[in-house]
């Protein structure tokens, strides 16, 4: 009887220790990993109607020209940022809408009434939104090295720029600071601009800027963890006609 015992112990113990270093996987193992792991971490769930796409990125430029290679793997986002003034066959970046820094460099854009602020990221990897005049801002951005471009403001400082300065129907984008970290933030249907408004107002992001959007400026894209590129929206018609890119590196 002694000895049964004994054994019907060693093999409970036996069994304890087993399932204790081999816990059962729980449902949500996958998206915590996938979520430590993503060069861009993708949240639907914030606000109803949003979508927030996160870059966990060392460096940002403005690419203008030619869209960033897919095949480029340490891109991990891009997409449209400032306004094209004209839709031309060729380059030039006079045709930017705004003056603009790329690569660190400044140039001259086309008048703009729409640029009411900026966007400015810094090479020792800090940023600065601006409403208002924004010359001083890329003078500055320029000679650190770093990328800005200028576009409608939203929000900033928490506090929303009325009055609303467009109107349609339309998936509607938006680059913003949220929490301290940088975020791109979809409307996930077309509405209203006074309703992408009023949802990024619940969202309640320090600064909000308006990043070019429509069919073909929305094309754009990123990478997850497995290499693997999303395309946000389909390429169109005028998708040759885009001139610039916010582009966000691993």
């Amino acid at each position: 009887m002694r000895r049964t015992l004994h054994l019907l112990l060693v093999v409970v113990a036996a069994l304890t220790l087993y399932c204790c270093s081999n816990p059962k996987p729980t449902e949500n193992m996958d998206n915590v990993t996938a979520v430590q792991d993503s060069c861009v971490m993708v949240d639907d769930s914030t606000v109803n109607g949003l979508i927030v796409y996160y870059p966990r990125a060392s460096r940002i430029d403005l690419v203008c020209g030619m869209m960033p290679s897919k095949e480029d793997t340490s891109v991990i986002f891009c997409a449209e940022a400032a306004f094209t003034h004209e839709l031309l066959d060729e380059f030039s970046h006079g045709n930017i809408d705004g003056d603009h820094v790329s690569g660190g460099k400044r140039y001259t854009g086309a008048k703009c009434r729409d640029n009411s602020g900026a966007f400015a990221w810094f090479d020792d990897t800090t940023w600065e939104f601006i409403n208002g005049e924004y010359g001083e801002l890329l003078d500055s951005v320029a000679q650190s090295g770093g990328m800005g471009f200028g576009q409608a403001i939203i929000i900033h400082d928490g506090v929303s720029i009325r009055p609303l300065w467009r109107e349609g129907v339309n998936q509607y984008r938006a680059l913003c600071e949220k929490d301290g970290r940088l975020c791109i933030v979809d409307s996930r249907d077309s509405v209203e601009y006074e309703q992408f408004v009023a949802m990024l107002e619940e969202f309640a992001p320090l600064h909000a800027l308006y990043m070019d959007m429509g069919a073909g400026w929305n094309h754009s894209w990123w990478r997850d963890s497995n290499n693997q590129v999303h395309e946000l929206h389909p390429v169109a018609e005028k998708s040759r006609y885009c001139t610039n890119w916010i582009t966000f590196y691993k």
